[in-house]
């Protein structure tokens, strides 16, 4: 890497992800209940900080012309890896989303995300001229359908929806007409009502998480637990919350997933509103950067790969933080860099380490 292309490193950026990482590893050993478990699990996360960590210095010494010259190689071994999961992938609780054995397992689908920006964005810089087509629109469509098909068999419908609502963002970004997208989003919710009432679609339990989220009093003691348990939480947290270590909420096992998906509500309840508005702050300067970065960078590619990090943080921190409110849908999406799960914080990392190779290349050296 040219040591000049340092002048340009997004300090904030890497702080804000810092400081993200450590505030989750505090959250994730509280809501483990602290000693042996807590420890170990803050253990394993920090050896998926130091991985992505390393796997982002690599990826941020890649520059956009060599992403170009690979991305049908990275599309189609995205492809190979997903059909290779569906077909030889460890089963948990009826669901096919990891290679691995014991506690060492890989989630392929969250790697499948920075391939799919990558190759995306080449994809629409390639058919620049005519993004505000229908049949170019249409054609992404495609493009992205084949490998969200794969994950959605898993079944894995966030990663699914993370990666339909970047694909929005991207195109958006890089200029096509709005119009398509607004025709685009009325005919899924037509579709969804209506694959919503054919059988064997969706899987049940996908089903009550939506009615859950619509009525949550439906089932209260099913599918709508979590929601209410995570409510509660929250709202008991107050002002201040009631001390760090000190929830009964999660300390008594009320909320379900307390250190993956609903790791929010911990520190809703230990931290109350204060807590909440500092983590939320962390990630505004990183969605801040982003964007900079995005808004800053003179090569398109660069652009709309920084398009496609960006909308996914967005969608992701969204939903999850949402979902523990219960204003959105219960989707089984982490909170970036700060749930417990370690292809999660890897494939993150390697999403900032995209942002930050774009932030340094982002006006071209002069010679």
């Amino acid at each position: 890497m040219d040591r000049r292309l340092l002048r340009n490193f997004d300090y904030a950026l890497l702080l804000a992800a810092i400081a993200i990482i450590a505030f989750g590893c505090l959250t994730i050993y509280s809501a483990s209940k602290g000693g042996k478990l807590g420890l170990d699990r803050v253990q394993r996360q920090l050896i998926a900080v130091i991985i992505g960590m390393v796997l982002g210095v690599v990826v941020a010494s890649i520059d956009t012309g060599m992403l170009q010259r690979i991305s049908n190689k990275l599309y189609w071994f995205c492809l190979a890896m997903l059909t290779l999961l569906l077909l030889f992938g460890v089963a948990h609780k009826g669901v096919h989303r990891w290679f691995g054995y014991g506690a060492f397992r890989v989630q392929p689908s969250e790697f499948a995300k920075i391939i799919l920006i990558v190759a995306l964005a080449v994809f629409l810089v390639q058919r620049i001229e005519k993004i505000r087509t229908v049949q170019t629109f249409a054609q992404s469509f495609l493009y992205m359908m084949v490998p969200m098909l794969l994950i959605f068999k898993q079944p894995d419908l966030g990663t699914c929806l993370a990666l339909m609502a970047t694909w929005l963002f991207m195109l958006f970004v890089m200029g096509t007409d709005l119009k398509n997208i607004l025709i685009f989003l009325a005919a899924c919710c037509v579709l969804g009502f209506a694959v919503f009432h054919v059988h064997g679609v969706l899987k049940e339990y996908q089903k009550n998480r939506l009615v859950s989220f619509v009525d949550p009093t439906a089932d209260p003691k099913g599918s709508g637990y979590h929601v209410r348990q995570s409510r509660i939480a929250v709202g008991s947290g107050q002002f201040v919350g009631k001390g760090l270590f000190k929830g009964t909420q999660s300390k008594l096992r009320f909320i379900p997933e307390q250190h993956t998906d609903f790791i929010f509500t911990v520190v809703g309840e230990e931290l109350g509103f204060l807590g909440s508005v500092g983590l939320l702050f962390l990630y505004f300067i990183l969605i801040w950067r982003g964007l900079h970065i995005m808004s800053s960078t003179e090569d398109p590619v660069a652009r709309a790969i920084a398009a496609g990090v960006v909308g996914l943080f967005v969608f992701h921190i969204t939903i999850n933080i949402g979902m523990t409110l219960g204003i959105m849908p219960v989707t089984g999406v982490p909170l970036p860099m700060f749930s417990f799960g370690g292809s999660s914080m890897v494939s993150n990392l390697m999403a900032v380490g995209l942002l930050e190779g774009i932030g340094m290349r982002r006006h071209r050296i002069a010679f």
